[in-house]
């Protein structure tokens, strides 16, 4: 505030000098600018995972920081391909081993609950090649020897803290993000509440509507992926911190817990609701910009069909080419009984027995297709942007869920009236054609457009919020009030095992004591009669 003053004193100063108006002009440019630029944050992005879709997030977020006029640095494998004011790059190099169309499908069994109980040990792989590619790039063994100052350290919570060992030089307020909904061991460092019988563990495939034999299994298996993590994950995590940061800052959990903020890339109308603590903010949709025109083969390829376009795409991670060739011809006989056009993501130059209404593509721009008004269906994998996408578009979605949160995301979209989900290992040309016909029809394409509203129904857009909060944090210097006490709470004392414990215990005490009395009661009783019947 006595900044402002002061600067706009001097504005009025200069401003009644007697320049003529364009150095009047110019003068009161230069002075807002060095107002804005003193008055910025110096923040450091650490997003050392090598999935790209991750990155679309994080650095939609760290663009937009740059944009308001903070200083940003950002160590990722992800570098812009076009610089801008205030953002720096620090390339980790590991862009040609990013996850991208990584996973034939033929090595995906979608249905088996093993390949799902077993994904906290896939990420895990993962995680231990992020943290070692990242620690020993060149360009952060050289970032590790400057001694420059940030005001907030921004960083993901997804498989693995081993950077969190970064905070022991930083010295600076955490936040954390998530491009996913909440993972089940992130919860418990804000203090946010993780009730399995009706939030779903993302790994799994459940609705918040679950049997008893859905809410054993969610119980269980979120036990065991919390335990993996806290006593596997993390218990490496440190020894890595250990090897590239020193002793100190292997405190892998203490500065977890420190963690000021989550800011999550879900929204309550999409992923279903739970409760959240102050610390944990949904900005889902937050890597949605402004929609472009779309290539000309593309656009004039929706535009002539008359009856409107289907759009299909399994994300960047699946290669979509090697679709099996028999669920393929499955797709393929579908979509020829169709009046609609078909754009196919397909990373092949042909593909056999193609019919005319299907047009392939290595590459497409997906936010601005399903945003496309004669574009009426998406066909996906249930990756959380397209799902995010495909909702905030209005475009109804079948979904064939492959692996990850996908199955999580399928059932919440289903559930929220966006879309059916379809089985890829029971997919058959009739059931194809059905689950199309379905959402091309007037009544899904109207639950679709109403979530899309009550999707976009926010005060604010979700790049604002998040930057709101990234600010809101600095300059509360961490807001360590929004941490509930459950944070630094033994399990014991969260889940009332000893106020439990104590109620048993008095309990027993009045029934044995009950029994006892009841007992001695009989027994006089009995005497008594027993008296009775001698004398008479």
């Amino acid at each position: 505030g006595a900044s402002l003053k002061r600067c706009y004193t001097f504005i009025c100063y200069w401003y009644d000098m007697g320049y003529n108006e364009t150095m009047k002009t110019s003068i009161v440019l230069v002075l807002l600018t060095l107002l804005t630029s003193s008055s910025g944050l110096n923040i450091l992005g650490v997003f050392p995972h090598l999935g790209k879709s991750h990155a679309d997030v994080f650095i939609t977020l760290m663009k937009g920081l740059a944009q308001k006029g903070h200083t940003v640095t950002v160590i990722s494998h992800f570098p812009l391909s076009k610089s801008i004011p205030n953002y720096k790059d620090i390339d980790l190099g590991g862009r040609s081993q990013a996850f991208v169309e990584l996973l034939p499908m033929d090595v995906i069994n979608p249905g088996s609950r093993l390949q799902m109980i077993g994904n906290v040990f896939l990420l895990s792989y993962f995680a231990n090649i992020s943290c070692e590619v990242g620690f020993s790039s060149p360009a952060m063994q050289k970032f590790l020897k400057t001694d420059e100052k940030f005001d907030l350290l921004i960083i993901e919570f997804f498989n693995s803290d081993c950077f969190m060992g970064l905070t022991q030089k930083i010295k600076a307020p955490v936040i954390g993000l998530s491009s996913c909904t909440i993972m089940p061991w992130t919860s418990e460092r804000l203090g946010n509440p993780t009730h399995t019988a009706y939030i779903p563990n993302n790994n799994m495939d459940y609705s918040d509507q679950m049997t008893f034999r859905e809410r054993l299994e969610n119980t269980v298996i979120t036990l065991i992926h919390q335990a993996h993590y806290q006593y596997v994950t993390l218990s490496r995590d440190e020894e890595i911190a250990r090897k590239y940061l020193g002793e100190e800052a292997s405190r892998i959990r203490e500065f977890i817990r420190n963690s000021s903020l989550l800011i999550t890339n879900s929204h309550f109308t999409l992923n279903l609701p739970r409760p959240l603590v102050p610390g944990v903010v949904e900005v889902g949709g937050l890597h949605i910009g402004k929609t472009q025109p779309l290539p000309k083969n593309i656009e004039k390829w929706i535009n002539e069909s008359p009856e409107g376009v289907i759009y299909f795409a399994l994300g960047s991670l699946i290669k979509g080419d090697t679709f099996p060739k028999e669920k393929r011809d499955v797709f393929l006989r579908a979509f020829s009984r169709l009046p609609q056009r078909v754009l196919w993501k397909w990373e092949s130059e042909t593909m056999e027995g193609k019919p005319d209404n299907v047009m392939i593509q290595k590459w497409m721009p997906q936010l601005d297709i399903l945003c496309h008004p004669n574009v009426k269906a998406f066909i996906s994998h249930g990756g959380l942007l397209g799902t995010i996408e495909a909702v905030h578009c209005g475009v109804p979605v079948v979904v064939m869920p492959q692996f990850g949160d996908q199955h999580t995301n399928a059932r919440a979209l289903e559930a929220s009236g966006g879309g059916v989900i379809l089985q890829l290992r029971e997919a058959t040309e009739d059931k194809v054609y059905k689950a199309l016909k379905k959402v091309l029809s007037a009544d899904s394409r109207q639950k679709a457009k109403d979530l899309s509203e009550r999707f976009r129904d926010r005060p604010m857009p979700p790049l604002e919020t998040a930057i709101y909060w990234v600010e809101y944090v600095a300059r509360h210097k961490g807001a360590p009030y929004m941490r509930t006490a459950a944070v630094n709470m033994p399990f014991y004392k969260y889940y009332l095992i000893d106020v439990a414990a104590f109620l048993i215990f008095i309990v027993s005490i009045f029934i044995y004591i009950l029994y006892k009395a009841v007992k001695y009661a009989i027994r006089i009783i009995c005497k008594t009669k027993e008296t009775k019947v001698k004398s008479s």
